[in-house]
């Protein structure tokens, strides 16, 4: 049985992770916009998108400069790009107002707290949970396809856990808090390049020795 302690000990250190959000970000709030983006949508093909409108649109200020319309020209090959364009401009309109030094624009203080990033247009407990995550190192799990995947195939959780909220509760409870910083990270880089959901690549799987998935 591949028990959370086993998994986190074993993972990172033999497949030599760079453990990191793979999401193209340029400052704070970059990298909350690329996060609403990638709702349903890979990684890679938000990072298709955004080096382009980062370019054009580093900030709340410069995205509300872009307008509704210029940002849809960036994001229409993403899923559900209308209503994410909306939440954008919408999340830029609350947060225009924030004083920067140039485009290094971070997050103040006040919003180093999920309850209050989630009053925020766009973000919800999970995209909260990522963004705190990454950019503060809080021990914060976003459940996301990948994690959701594999805690339910290694038994960590049960088929009660049946929405990403509740599967972060239980993840909270048995994973040992020396991993919660790390937890999102490594299971989606897992999950993404060994642990697939069709074909996992077993044979090369660091921990096949206690895993009951291929039996």
């Amino acid at each position: 049985m591949i028990t959370p302690e086993r998994f986190f000990g074993v993972v990172p250190n033999n497949l030599n992770m760079n453990i990191r959000s793979e999401l193209y970000s340029v400052n704070d709030f970059t990298f909350a916009v690329a996060v609403i983006l990638s709702a349903q949508a890979t990684d890679k093909k938000v990072n298709e998108v955004t080096p382009a409108l980062f370019r054009v649109a580093p900030t709340p200020q410069k995205m509300l400069e872009l307008g509704l319309d210029g940002l849809k020209k960036h994001i229409r090959v993403i899923s559900f790009f209308n209503n994410k364009a909306k939440n954008i401009i919408a999340l830029s309109e609350q947060l225009a107002d924030i004083k920067t030094d140039g485009d290094n624009w971070v997050f103040p203080q006040k919003y180093h707290n999920r309850d209050t990033l989630m009053k925020l247009p766009g973000i919800g407990q999970k995209t909260a949970n990522v963004v705190m995550n990454v950019l503060w190192n809080a021990p914060n799990i976003g459940v996301d396809t990948h994690v959701f995947r594999l805690a339910h195939r290694y038994g960590w959780v049960d088929d009660s856990a049946n929405t990403p909220e509740k599967v972060e509760t239980e993840l909270l409870k048995k994973i040992p808090k020396k991993y919660h910083s790390i937890v999102n990270h490594v299971m989606v880089l897992f999950g993404r390049y060994t642990c697939t959901a069709l074909r996992p690549k077993c044979d090369g799987c660091p921990i096949k020795q206690w895993c009951n998935y291929q039996k």
